[in-house]
């Protein structure tokens, strides 16, 4: 317990805590006043004070001769009580792709009377933890969440449960976790990635590579439908001119590694990058050897994101639907929430579209 707060808050956020982590779930009894008071060295009145609070807040229920238990509290009592704030966690909030995301949710929520709790991860999982446990403590009566590094698994799968134990309905955007059993909306990244590169090795290319970020199932999904094209047009694919990166290293790893294979007897004549950030940072490097694109190098990014079209050449790319996307999460959470329903199926996917622009053409 910290000791920049009174006394009271500083129980009343650990009891919270340990809710929002799983410890003590809806039902389980919580140690009685005597004990807390003795385990945190408070008085009975401090306890009392505390415990007062998260009753009337509806965290906690007494029953007369047995305890305090944590209530199992709906989210039908969410809203009825007039809670109808739903929270949306993302791995970031300002950049990229993100505001027209967030944008197309909260649309979708105040269009039907919803208010939206924002957070991000900054795709740190230990992050994704504070936030699940900061939407639990404000009561959402519903949560939007986009995984953290979803290739690497879900050591937050305790919160996650604490979040269903409390009759939160839940969906995922973008990717989800295995091990969760919840609805996603998401692109079709396998069939996407098979798109891009299928299309620039329709235009002649023989040599291509592929830059993808594997901490996250995208970027998983998009690298093997690349080497499913590679493999339909009769093509091995060299694990040479595949290069897996992960989110600490998309500063520097596959700018390296491009201009090592753009150096090498055999250089690639298209790309095809994770998304469009990381294509774009790859034009300055094909620039610094001086090279041409498209004449001496294709690059088709992934996202259809402001920055296809931001610098001078414009950029070849898959399209996301964005605030679509959002907005499509966002009503089919509303719908689960108001008709009591859970969605036909576990996953809805959107379906890629090839936008084409100036960064490739054909190899003659």
């Amino acid at each position: 317990m910290s000791s920049q707060s009174p006394k009271y808050l500083q129980l009343k956020e650990e009891i919270l805590s340990w809710i929002a982590s799983g410890r003590y779930r809806p039902g389980d009894k919580l140690p009685s006043e005597n004990e807390l008071a003795e385990q945190f060295s408070l008085s009975r009145q401090t306890v009392r004070q505390s415990i007062g609070e998260l009753v009337q807040e509806g965290w906690l229920a007494r029953e007369q001769g047995k305890g305090t238990f944590v209530n199992r509290k709906s989210a039908e009592r969410r809203i009825s009580s007039g809670n109808r704030t739903v929270g949306l966690i993302t791995t970031s909030i300002s950049d990229y792709i993100f505001p027209s995301i967030v944008r197309g949710v909260e649309a979708a929520l105040k269009d039907k009377g919803y208010r939206l709790l924002l957070s991000s991860t900054d795709n740190r999982k230990d992050r994704e933890r504070e936030c699940l446990e900061i939407m639990l403590s404000h009561s959402v009566c519903a949560l939007i969440v986009e995984p953290t590094k979803s290739a690497e698994g879900n050591p937050n799968f305790d919160n996650y449960l604490a979040i269903e134990d409390h009759g939160i309905p839940m969906l995922m955007i973008n990717e989800s976790y295995p091990d969760l059993d919840c609805p996603s909306v998401r692109v079709d990244d396998d069939a996407g990635g098979l798109m891009a590169a299928s299309y620039v090795l329709e235009l002649g290319h023989q040599r291509i590579a592929g830059f993808f970020k594997t901490d996250d199932l995208q970027g998983v999904r998009r690298m093997k439908g690349f080497i499913r094209a590679c493999r339909e047009h009769h093509i091995s694919p060299d694990g040479g001119k595949i290069v897996r990166y992960s989110t600490e290293d998309k500063s520097e790893r596959p700018q390296q590694m491009l201009r090592e294979l753009l150096l090498s007897d055999e250089p690639p004549t298209a790309i095809v990058c994770y998304n469009d950030q990381l294509a774009v940072s790859m034009l300055d490097t094909v620039r610094d050897l001086g090279l041409r694109i498209p004449e001496d190098l294709s690059v088709i990014g992934y996202d259809d994101s402001f920055l296809a079209t931001a610098t001078e050449i414009k950029l070849t790319t898959i399209e996301h639907p964005k605030s679509g996307l959002g907005e499509h999460a966002a009503n089919l959470l509303i719908a689960q929430l108001e008709n009591v329903t859970t969605p036909n199926d576990k996953e809805i996917l959107f379906p890629p579209k090839l936008i084409v622009r100036q960064s490739t053409m054909e190899r003659r």
